[in-house]
């Protein structure tokens, strides 16, 4: 990494021979300015407002525009001559407990990196000390000019320097604060509670810039010549006023059904496939089951073509199916000639029973007899 400063940090009577480097880079995709007629582009240029001329950076100097608008020019040399003991030197001026910093003056991070070998015994002293303290160092240093404001502390086994505001740039927070007097029920606490712990923490390092990778995807996609779908709007509310304690309730829900599927979605191997809906079992009554049954059986027909071209449809078990209607048919058949045999029966044993009592037909058969005998 290439350093922006070199100096030394003043610890007491200790020096320390420091390079600063930037502890952070910006990954914003930047555009140009272009014409639309022909996409040439479109350049600033510093132009004296007096000739209206052109003027190169060598022309060019300070000056401090005064209430009135009176222009004072100031110059380096100025500037050199000014009392700036932190001009080349991180001057460490006290150690206080951490949570003493406001996050709110923080601005840009560096590193402090060793600026060889003599600088590394008091350099480890120094970081070694932050550590066992638990505390960070309040120091001043100049940079680009001006004195600044600063706060040292340990990143692994670096010392890390996060440039402070001054506490007077600082604004008061009273102007932002809701008008009225606003009150919270418990009920809306509690939920708000139960909705943090659902969400829990996060691994900072899984965070990404979503939007960077849309307008690479986009740039990407443009420079190829495809078309790109316009994305579909997100539907934010519109600032409509909702009812709190059925929102917080509903994203109590959506946060735990995330994590659920998350968690599934961890506990299929890795694989990355799909999960698969799992859904409760219905009782169905005997007749639905039979249904089902006969439902089953009919999908399960298969239809073959005859050597004679005729198609025929079969199921899985047609031959135990087509016997069954012939067996019954031929039962029915034994039964009806088992029936007229009993009726015949029956009306032979009546006829029998009618002679034995001499009644009209016993005279009948006996009267050829007596004309046979003559």
């Amino acid at each position: 990494m290439r350093s922006i400063w070199n100096g030394a940090i003043s610890f007491g009577l200790v020096s320390i021979p420091v390079k600063l480097v930037n502890a952070t880079e910006n990954h914003s995709i930047s555009f140009r300015q272009i014409h639309l007629a022909d996409g040439g582009r479109i350049r600033y240029r510093k132009v004296c407002e007096l000739d209206e001329e052109e003027v190169s950076g060598g022309e060019i100097g300070k000056a401090y525009e005064d209430a009135d608008g009176t222009m004072i020019p100031i110059t380096d040399e100025d500037l050199a001559q000014l009392p700036l003991p932190t001009a080349k030197t991180i001057e460490i001026v006290a150690f206080v407990p951490a949570d003493r910093i406001d996050p709110l003056q923080m601005e840009a991070a560096y590193y402090l990196s060793a600026n060889g070998v003599p600088a590394a015994k008091p350099y480890t002293l120094l970081r070694e000390a932050l550590k066992h303290s638990n505390r960070v160092a309040v120091a001043k240093y100049a940079l680009r000019g001006r004195e600044r404001l600063g706060m040292l502390r340990v990143v692994d086994d670096v010392i890390a320097m996060h440039g402070l505001l001054w506490p007077d740039e600082i604004r008061p927070p009273q102007e932002a604060a809701p008008d009225g007097d606003v009150t919270v029920r418990d009920a809306e606490l509690d939920l708000a509670d139960a909705l943090m712990d659902t969400l829990g923490e996060v691994d900072m390092d899984s965070l990404h810039d979503d939007y960077r990778e849309a307008v690479e995807e986009l740039v990407a996609a443009k420079a190829s010549g495809e078309s790109v779908l316009p994305a579909e709007p997100e539907d934010t509310g519109g600032g409509k006023v909702i009812d709190l304690i059925a929102a917080l309730e509903n994203s109590v829900r959506a946060a735990r059904k995330s994590q659920q599927d998350e968690g599934e979605g961890a506990g299929d191997g890795g694989s990355g496939g799909d999960m698969a809906d799992v859904h409760p079992i219905k009782k169905t009554s005997s007749k639905a089951s039979g249904k089902t049954e006969r439902t089953t059986k009919a999908a399960q027909k298969t239809t073959h073509r005859t050597p004679t071209g005729k198609t025929v449809t079969r199921s899985g078990s047609s031959t135990t199916k087509k016997s069954a209607p012939k067996s019954t048919g031929a039962k029915k058949s034994t039964a009806k000639a088992t029936a007229a045999k009993k009726s015949t029966a029956k009306k032979t044993a009546a006829k029998n029973r009618t002679s034995s009592s001499g009644g009209p037909a016993a005279k009948k058969t006996a009267s050829p007899r007596k004309r046979t005998s003559a």
